[in-house]
């Protein structure tokens, strides 16, 4: 596995070599991948910059590819006062530089590459049931995910923190627009059945 910077980023690594997805992650000694003309950006001010924010994998498919970007977050055990387990809020905040940064990759790659942000959530707990459909032990730790397409995600996005930069989804939103990253195609009749849960963002290869 190449070195990667947050745990988050190693879990989804192992999952895509699980599901044999084909993959190259973007990392500083993966230069060569990236489009010589996206080491120069401009800022706000009008000054040049000499950087653009990486984002974490690019994702081959049949269907179409993907420019992925890694978002971990923890995902706390909680419990109500009688001892019952309860839904913890799933955070789905992202920076505006995320945002600015996909939306020039994708420009620069072209339409045959999505941005899609993926939420590891790394789990206190088992995952809890529903949303979920897919989970990954990596190193002793449990993780489940969430992915959103970066259009649908800035269609709803509201603005988080105006000093730090960042923006987020309503639970609501979240939960009615955030879907599965990829479904093997043996189970995928049961997960449709399943309520609240959307197509997956990326073809599986069925076993």
């Amino acid at each position: 596995m190449a070195q990667r910077r947050h745990h988050y980023e190693y879990a989804f690594e192992r999952f895509l070599r699980d599901q044999r997805v084909p993959y190259i992650s973007v990392d500083e000694a993966k230069k060569s991948l990236l489009p010589d003309r996206s080491r120069i950006t401009r800022s706000r001010d009008g000054e040049s910059s000499s950087t653009l924010k990486n984002f974490d994998f690019v994702i081959y498919g049949d269907g179409g590819n993907l420019l992925v970007e890694v978002k971990g977050r923890r995902l706390p055990k909680i419990r109500l006062k009688d001892g019952t387990p309860a839904k913890p809020r799933m955070e789905s905040w992202v920076t505006l530089e995320d945002i600015e940064a996909l939306q020039r990759w994708r420009t620069l790659f072209g339409p045959e590459f999505e941005p899609m942000f993926v939420f590891m959530y790394w789990c206190d707990d088992v995952p809890p049931d529903g949303l979920f459909v897919e989970t990954v032990v990596d190193r002793g730790r449990w993780y489940t995910m969430r992915c959103m397409d970066l259009d649908s995600y800035t269609g709803a996005m509201r603005v988080r923190s105006p000093k730090w930069g960042t923006v987020h989804l309503s639970t609501k939103d979240f939960e009615r627009l955030s879907r599965p990253f990829g479904i093997p195609v043996h189970d995928r009749g049961l997960e449709r059945d399943q309520a609240g849960v959307r197509e997956p963002a990326f073809e599986l290869l069925g076993f």
